[in-house]
């Protein structure tokens, strides 16, 4: 029997791969995936992107299907709209998590007696 894919959602140091973008199959994915990932929020056309303000998701779908369905709805995880605003998401290339540097931003801001 098979691996079982990984379809959580990142979480500090994962990055989304071909395998949790919509659970779809690696290699069908990851050319649209870099190219998602490569986008200049520059370049980009406020027009055609999706608004994270209007996606819906149904409850009662299982977690799997959430995402495969907010994928579905943002087309491009990396660069979406808030409103009138243009997001870019990138994630660093490390294996310090999002709790890690959280962690060394309080200690820093204690001894800086912020």
């Amino acid at each position: 029997m098979g691996k079982k894919k990984d379809t959580r959602m990142p979480s500090g140091k994962e990055r989304y791969t071909a395998q949790t973008a919509a659970g779809m199959p690696g290699a069908a994915m990851q050319g649209g995936l870099e190219k998602m990932r490569e986008m200049d929020i520059r370049e980009a056309d406020i027009n055609t992107l999706a608004d994270i303000l209007e996606i819906k998701i149904d409850s009662g779908l299982d977690s799997t299907e959430k995402k495969r369905e907010f994928i579905r709805q943002i087309k491009n995880p990396y660069l979406y709209r808030q409103g009138e605003y243009v997001v870019k998401l990138s994630f660093a290339d490390t294996d310090a998590t999002l709790t890690d540097r959280l962690k060394e931003y309080i200690e820093h801001m204690a001894a800086a007696g912020l």
